[in-house]
């Protein structure tokens, strides 16, 4: 951990597999003054990962793990974050789910953002799914991690209205900039809660 005026900084672990919009917002918030965070590390299953070149531009040590054979990957996942001292991962669209092993060993530490108002519509096609139950609403939530797909405490969720004319892309986009808006939000309130 790194002084934050007298505190110590959290050191994070963000993992993408896409195009890094959450990353980037993160990162965002780690250069602000008094940031209870600072970004040390970005893991990534997937090597044409958008979210690649925001790590690389903002200068972040970058692990790639080759998820053929996950045992390996699981490994090498637990051996990079005791490399870096990671205090809290941060899952931002990353498409592979944990072990119960790496989800044990950092309990409590992990965050994931979800484009759904959890509990309803865990796992993928939220937006699909959403749009087919003719919803008004969705939204996204920031929660704990555990061994159940999406279905950690939650810490904070957003609503979005559906649009009569939404289709699947024009709401993930609009999803998307809320999570880009909540995540360090959610962040900020699990470290006051827990520290």
């Amino acid at each position: 951990m790194e002084k934050l005026n007298g505190k110590k900084k959290l050191r994070v672990s963000v993992f993408i597999s896409g195009r890094g919009t959450n990353l980037k917002s993160l990162i965002n918030f780690s250069n602000m003054k008094n940031c209870p965070i600072k970004i040390v590390l970005v893991i990534t299953n997937n090597k044409n990962a958008k979210g690649i070149y925001i790590a690389k531009k903002n200068k972040i040590k970058l692990s790639f793990i080759n998820y053929k054979n996950k045992i390996k990957a699981e490994k090498k996942i637990l051996v990079d974050l005791k490399k870096y001292n990671i205090d809290l991962i941060c899952l931002a669209g990353f498409m592979k789910i944990l072990s119960k092993k790496i989800v044990n060993f950092y309990n409590g530490k992990i965050l994931n953002i979800h484009p759904s108002l959890l509990p309803k519509y865990k796992g993928l096609n939220t937006h699909k799914r959403v749009l087919k139950n003719k919803e008004k609403f969705t939204g996204c939530t920031v929660h704990l991690v555990n061994s159940k797909l999406d279905s950690g405490k939650i810490i904070l969720q957003k609503k979005v209205r559906i649009l009569r004319n939404d289709d699947k892309n024009s709401l993930s986009k609009r999803v998307l900039k809320i999570e880009n808006l909540i995540y360090p939000k959610a962040i900020k309130k699990f470290i006051t809660a827990n520290l």
